[in-house]
């Protein structure tokens, strides 16, 4: 399962951020906001990278397709699990958010959410909704051909939160380089 988790997330991951950056693209070309350069921030701080003025593109790229394909890894890993719809990519555009915001607090380069412009904020939730939604269908395609997770295995049985019903049976192992 972990392998496919892998290889499905990050493709999920990309996807999903491949679809935010459109939206904050036309979004931006509407508002006239400017392009955000914290993810470049972020990763130089984080690897000791010289901090430079101006635009540094390849930077910012490289965090924000670097995060979104990491944590792409974790919706996949739900979705193989079981954890499919709606739902589980809300939960799971709550994860993105707090990424993001331990990243830019943890470096000094962001300030927490809540002292943020209420329009600003707004707008950052709906990028990271967007990519929350979209990375969660991909993975959840991509997980659907495997078939059906432990834990939807379970609620098959009987829907909901029960100790006394035993967990859904183990599947037999998957054939190397799944």
């Amino acid at each position: 399962m972990l392998r496919r988790a892998i290889w499905q997330g990050v493709l999920a991951g990309l996807a999903g951020t491949a679809v935010m950056t459109a939206t904050e693209k036309i979004e931006q070309r509407r508002t006239g906001r400017p392009d955000s350069y914290v993810p470049a921030q972020v990763l130089a701080r984080l690897t000791g990278l010289p901090e430079r003025r101006g635009r540094p593109r390849s930077l910012n790229l490289a965090m924000h397709y670097g995060q979104g394909a990491l944590l792409g890894v974790l919706r996949s890993v739900m979705a193989q699990a079981g954890l499919r719809g709606l739902w589980s990519s809300a939960m799971f555009t709550a994860v993105r958010l707090t990424s993001d915001q331990v990243l830019e607090n943890a470096t000094g380069v962001g300030a927490p959410p809540q002292t943020w412009p209420r329009g600003e904020l707004a707008t950052d939730l709906f990028h990271k909704s967007v990519y929350g939604f979209a990375t969660g269908a991909v993975a959840d395609l991509l997980a659907a051909r495997d078939g059906p997770g432990p834990g939807q295995r379970h609620a098959a049985r009987l829907p909901g939160r029960h100790h006394d019903v035993a967990p859904a049976p183990r599947r037999s192992p998957m054939p190397a380089g799944s």
